[in-house]
């Protein structure tokens, strides 16, 4: 009982502190807006000014805060030193007050990083408590948001200090690996990892154990899940891709291609094309063993057969709009040419050699004509991939 006592009271302490700390952060930022006019008139230094004597109990009870504090009477002394100097004429007194101006927005600048430092760490820290014991969905949902949307906002050394600092990641990581967590709460949790990553991925990378990142992934086999991974190849490229081989990521992969989601079945086909971008030998040669270009011929020809002979109910009408709106849906058909963009991102990409490039092009095209189910369609692919396509 007293246990919940002082956590109640720690959690008002905290959410006391962080209103006033908000109220600090937009006066603070709004100075550096109007630093130009720099006497107790402008209203954001009268907000600080107001604010800086109402924080002082509160801010002195955390140490972490300390700076703060500082930051606030050096801006009260400046704007104090400011106000009793006699005003002059001249270039030297306009110099001097675009000095004392740019001074006042710097230490502005010093409180509102100072602020949004310590509203990072008490945000980080309740979420990695979050993950630790949560029993809210909408809660943790919510936090996960918030946590990307703070990393949108750029790179920022404090932040990036705050999460090496914490469990965070880790904690992160052991949810996205849980099979009894709701696919909804892993896919989310995989989005806030990628942000993480991608927050600055020379050292994030090294905090992540790419393994167990990937295999959840790929288990999950969504939509959100092939996005995530997609974005990861992207940014850790070849490595990332040997894991994938290595794990038998690749041919999960390749198996969404049978999705009934057409969206989750787009997205696959994006991830196996940057594979084949950044994949190396033995990543292409486990893509062809598993069946890609079947698969792909497959759904090249399933699009387009489905268009040309009017399946649709978009087509039903009258000869002349039928045509119309089949050269729409062919303009936007997903998996059109899709062969010969993979063997495109083949060619161009940065895992093979030169003579391994070749030799696969050879293999594409045999596989091509054991795929087709006629002569006319395997050379109509093969043109296309001896011709090339835009990936």
């Amino acid at each position: 009982m007293g246990g919940d006592g002082v956590a109640s009271e720690d959690a008002s302490h905290n959410h006391q502190v962080l209103k006033v700390l908000g109220a600090l952060k937009e006066a603070s930022h709004q100075l550096q807006r109007t630093s130009s006019t720099t006497d107790s008139s402008n209203s954001s230094i009268k907000a600080l000014l107001d604010l800086e004597f109402l924080s002082k109990s509160i801010l002195s009870s955390d140490r972490q805060l300390s700076g703060l504090s500082s930051h606030l009477s050096d801006l009260k002394n400046l704007i104090q030193t400011q106000e009793i100097s006699k005003p002059r004429t001249g270039l030297r007194s306009f110099l001097a007050n675009r000095v004392r101006a740019q001074e006042i927005s710097r230490v502005a600048n010093s409180i509102e990083s100072e602020i949004q430092a310590w509203i990072d760490r008490e945000n980080v820290a309740n979420l990695t408590k979050t993950l630790e014991e949560w029993s809210d969905e909408e809660s943790l949902l919510t936090q996960l948001s918030q946590l990307r949307n703070r990393l949108a906002l750029g790179f920022d050394i404090d932040l990036q200090n705050t999460l090496l600092k914490s469990r965070l990641i880790s904690e992160l990581e052991s949810l996205l690996c849980r099979t009894d967590v709701s696919k909804r709460v892993r896919e989310m949790v995989a989005y806030s990892l990628k942000e993480v990553v991608l927050f600055n991925k020379d050292v994030f990378i090294g905090e992540i154990r790419v393994g167990q990142i990937i295999k959840a992934l790929v288990s999950i086999g969504s939509f959100c899940a092939l996005e995530v991974l997609k974005s990861l190849i992207k940014a850790i490229k070849s490595p990332l891709v040997d894991e994938l081989e290595s794990c038998g990521g690749i041919n999960k992969i390749i198996n969404a291609l049978d999705s009934a989601d057409m969206a989750t079945k787009i997205m696959a086909v994006d991830c196996l094309m940057e594979v084949g971008y950044y994949g190396r030998k033995e990543a292409i040669e486990a893509m062809l063993n598993g069946g890609l270009i079947k698969k792909l011929v497959y759904l090249q020809r399933s699009e387009l057969s489905d268009l040309e002979q009017g399946k649709s109910d978009e087509f039903v009408g009258v000869e002349k709009n039928r045509r119309r709106r089949k050269i729409s849906v062919l303009e936007g058909n997903p998996f059109a040419s899709c062969v010969a963009r993979f063997a495109v991102q083949l060619e161009i990409g940065e895992g093979l050699r030169q003579r391994e490039k070749r030799a696969f092009k050879q293999e594409i095209l045999k596989r091509i004509r054991e795929a087709s189910i006629s002569d006319a369609e395997a050379a109509t692919i093969i043109a296309e991939v001896l011709w090339g396509s835009s990936p």
